[in-house]
């Protein structure tokens, strides 16, 4: 289950920095892309849930609520289309792992535990799945624009500070 609060989540402890020296794990790129997959996972429903919601967007409440609940699967259709693509489009290991972080909530040692993998080569593979999320969704490390192109103004030319003509 995807987790609500940030702030102590598995990603958020390995985006912050050790100490003054040490250079984080996650890089903000690896959050926003970590953040983006949650979100498509979350609007895919693939995650079971576990209480009852008594949303009648979600039930099928009222007779004019049968519109949102068509939207909703076509909107969950849609992000399952996503999901599929980009499952396509990672290396099987990172996918898997991403799909277990982000998307089921479960910790680098249950990762690593289930799929018989040696110690802290689970927080390699987030990290490499991470970086491939990033580059395919276009997030980059560093912003990147136009080069440092001429400062455009609305005036052809600048207009003197005091004029040189009395009046």
């Amino acid at each position: 289950m995807p987790t609500e609060n940030r702030d102590d989540s598995l990603l958020a402890r390995l985006a912050s920095r050790g100490g003054q020296r040490e250079a984080a794990f996650l890089a903000p790129h690896h959050l926003a892309a970590a953040d983006r997959l949650e979100r498509l996972i979350q609007r895919a429903q693939l995650v079971p849930r576990v209480t009852m919601s008594y949303d009648p967007t979600r039930v099928g409440g009222r007779s004019g609520a049968g519109n949102n609940v068509l939207s909703a699967t076509e909107a969950s259709a849609a992000a399952r289309r996503k999901l599929s693509a980009l499952a396509n489009n990672l290396p099987p290991d990172c996918w898997g792992v991403l799909f277990d972080v982000c998307g089921l909530g479960k910790g680098l040692q249950l990762v690593e535990t289930e799929r018989r993998w040696p110690r802290r080569s689970a927080k390699l593979v987030l990290r490499i799945g991470l970086e491939q999320l990033a580059a395919h969704l276009g997030l980059s490390p560093h912003a990147t624009g136009a080069g440092s192109g001429a400062t455009r103004n609305w005036l052809e030319a600048r207009l003197p500070l005091i004029a040189d003509e009395p009046l």
